[in-house]
């Protein structure tokens, strides 16, 4: 959905590509350095992998025209613009897209998005192998669902697997998908791996009334899910309060998130509503200001 990328890029630039700039700390109470460490590797783990699968939420639901059925949710330019970097669709592609049955209003429908040998997108990424995802029916319907499984799916060094989930359960005023992604793990050419499970839900609460203009768009997002890594970090990770994301604002404003490890808890609070770059990471009591970038 068009949320869900927004939110990812704001954790992921924060946590994984050095964008925290500290401008302040406080110390309350103490906690040791192995924990502290152990609680920051937890949440950039959990972070990967809500890249990982936050890119497959809005490919699968980015189908469109290109499947000659009304399948995916977003509408406009569909997976091939996107993929491409080009909003008219056109141009060279370097993957394939089969439906079966092709049959317009026929389900279930199978789509397979095979990057086959290497795909380089513009984003830069280097995909390969095959993501495969069955509608039960078109994704704007209430009732429908959406499984995605993986056949060798990489991006760049990193393999895909397990199985996400997404349910249409909207009422007459509200759009409101359930998100599951199950037995999930993650695994780098290096040997690293990280496992991860979560079930989200994400409700628009304003903007409803006007879907093809996205810019009045307010979505919240709750959930919550656990994590494993290859070094034997667990933690879990829970939405405490929930993420708000406007459309026309690139970052989240408001919203909470907790990372559990051991006893030792991690949040990160987006802030109080405004349109900022601001947030805060706090580690048992030790607070820092950050800049997402």
């Amino acid at each position: 959905m068009k949320t869900m990328s927004m939110i990812t890029k704001s954790i992921l630039l924060v946590l994984l590509t050095g964008g925290i700039l500290f401008t302040s700390c406080k110390k309350e109470g103490k906690i040791s350095a192995q924990d502290e460490e152990a609680t920051l590797e937890s949440t950039v783990n959990d972070a990967e992998a809500d890249g990982a699968f936050d890119e497959v939420f809005n490919t699968t639901m980015g189908i469109g025209v290109e499947a000659g059925d009304d399948i995916g949710l977003t509408g406009g330019i569909g997976v091939f613009g996107r993929m491409e970097g080009d909003v008219s669709g056109r141009g060279q592609r370097c993957f394939t897209l089969t439906v079966t049955p092709t049959a317009p209003g026929a389900f279930p429908k199978t789509v397979v998005l095979d990057f086959k040998d290497g795909c380089l997108g513009p984003d830069g990424k280097l995909r390969k192998g095959k993501i495969i995802t069955v509608y039960t029916g078109p994704m704007r319907a209430p009732g429908s669902k959406a499984t995605t499984t993986f056949d060798g799916y990489k991006v760049d060094s990193m393999k895909v697997e397990g199985t996400h989930e997404v349910v249409n359960n909207s009422t007459s005023n509200n759009r409101i998908l359930t998100v599951r992604v199950i037995g999930a793990k993650l695994t780098w050419d290096s040997g690293r791996w990280v496992r991860w499970s979560t079930v989200r839900t994400t409700t628009q609460l304003e903007g409803n009334g006007t879907p093809a203009f996205p810019m009045d768009d307010v979505f919240q997002i709750t959930g919550a899910g656990r994590g494993e890594n290859s070094r034997g970090i667990t933690w879990a990770h829970e939405i405490t309060e929930p993420l708000i994301k406007r459309f026309a604002c690139r970052w989240i404003s408001k919203g909470i998130v907790r990372i559990k490890y051991n006893a030792v808890f991690g949040l990160l609070d987006f802030g109080d509503g405004r349109c900022d770059n601001k947030a805060t990471l706090t580690i048992n009591g030790r607070t820092k200001e950050i800049t997402l970038r």
